[in-house]
Formats: structure tokens, sequence, C-alpha cells
């Protein structure tokens, strides 16, 4: 929470420019999916919501014509971190006063009407472990917009998110389907971080039926699309995730 406090407040003093006016000529609508949590588990270790991969996508999405809104389990303000100010779309979004003020007021699952949205994105970063998963509303919300002939789509831990997630039939609704995220291969099992994760995201889609598949190479622009399901191993893989949202729905 400091850590966005911190720069919410510099957004606040330093006459930041007006990027997301785009928005507003916008209908179609896409729901970002993000966590409150501040830390790993019930610990003192600082965690967030991946900027980048809020950022990469979200700039890809408001550029192609769509709205984008993001709700978590609490609402309000969410922690970013994972931050590279020298990567220029990055540094544009800290930088604008209408972006950021949708991350200090995001919306809560209540708010939120699934029928006026075509794709839910669930962001990574560690948070995302927390929260989100076990959200009872927010998985109604995403099956409800999937079953409407939308788009479900997750990047690195956010595919966290979608392990839950059941298809009208009873099955996973990744059951059978290729789907990837932050792979075992690339988290550091030894450290303090992953002792409070309550699943791994691989061994869980795996043991659910899933065909989860990851590059060994990592941060290579990984994802995987089966239908309209669509999941990025990692932030290299964000942009690619929201153009194939933009592709997927203008082919249906």
């Amino acid at each position: 929470m400091r850590l966005f406090i911190l720069f919410y407040s510099i957004i606040l003093f330093t006459g930041c420019s007006n990027t997301s006016n785009i928005e507003d000529k916008t209908s179609e609508k896409i729901l970002f999916i993000v966590s409150n949590q501040h830390t790993y588990g019930d610990t003192d270790m600082n965690t967030s919501n991946h900027f980048g991969e809020i950022v990469y996508a979200y700039d890809i999405l408001v550029n192609g014509g769509y709205k984008v809104d993001f709700v978590s389990p609490n609402g309000g303000a969410i922690p970013i971190g994972y931050l590279a100010t020298s990567n220029s779309i990055q540094k544009k979004y800290l930088y604008d006063f209408n972006f950021m003020k949708k991350l200090k007021n995001t919306l809560k699952p209540v708010d939120i009407l699934p029928s006026a949205y075509k794709a839910v994105y669930y962001v990574g970063g560690g948070a995302a472990m927390f929260g989100v998963p076990e959200n009872k509303n927010i998985q109604d919300i995403t099956m409800s917009i999937y079953n409407n002939n939308g788009i479900v789509s997750a990047i690195c831990h956010g595919t966290a998110g979608i392990v839950n997630l059941k298809a009208k039939n009873g099955d996973y609704l990744y059951k059978g389907r290729d789907v990837n995220g932050f792979p075992d291969v690339f988290e550091n099992k030894a450290a303090k971080y992953y002792e409070t994760f309550p699943f791994s995201i691989e061994q869980l889609i795996k043991e659910r039926g899933g065909n989860f598949s990851y590059s060994n190479e990592g941060w290579d622009n990984y994802y995987k699309v089966d239908k309209r399901l669509i999941t990025g191993q990692d932030p290299t893989a964000a942009a690619s995730v929201a153009k194939k949202i933009i592709q997927t729905l203008k082919q249906s």
C-alpha cells in the first residue's frame, strides 16, 4: 500500500497527462481482475499486482477501441509493484492521473454487470495468488461473461484466478484444453514467499485435466490460445494476450 500511495502522490502533484481519454470514445468493455492482497499470505513480506502486466495489455486494448474496468475482491485501492520506470509504457501510465485513479478505485464484484463485458483478463503478480482464486463472486462474473460468448484470459500468476472456474457441465473450464501461466520451473520453491502459496498453478491445472505447457526459455512471449481461453506465461506475453483478445472478439 505504501508503494501505491507513494506513486499516486507523485502523480497528483506533477500535473500528469491524460492518456486514457481514448476510452471515452469506446463502447465494448473488458474487465481486468486484480487483487487487494498486500502481503504473501499472513506474513509481512510485501506483494503486489504486476504493473507491467496491467499496462502492457491495457495499452493494446484501449488503443484497439475497448474500455477497461478493474474489479478486485474488496474494491478500492490495489498494491502495484514490479515497476520498471525506464519502460516507456509503464512510465506513461504511471503518470496518467485518470488511469491511476482507476487503480485506486477498483470496483467491487457487486458493482459489475457481467453482460456489459466481452472478456476478462486476470492480472498476475504475487498478489494474484490470494483473494481472487477462491472468490465465488468473481468466479460467477467470469463464467457469466464466458457463457455469453466472452473470453477468459490470464497472464503469469493471474492464471491462478482460473483454477476453480467450471463450465456448465461441471468440468473445469480448462479441462482438455491448452493453457499456461507461470510454471513451477521458474518458481523459487526454497524461498519463503513460495511457502505461502495456497497451490501450484501448474500442478493444480494438470491434476484437473488441463493441458498445461510452458516455454523453458521464459520471458520469450509464450502464450496459448484455445478458442476463447487465452493465457500467457509472463509479462512479455501480456501485449500478445491482449492482441489475441481483440482478434478473437473480431472473429466471433
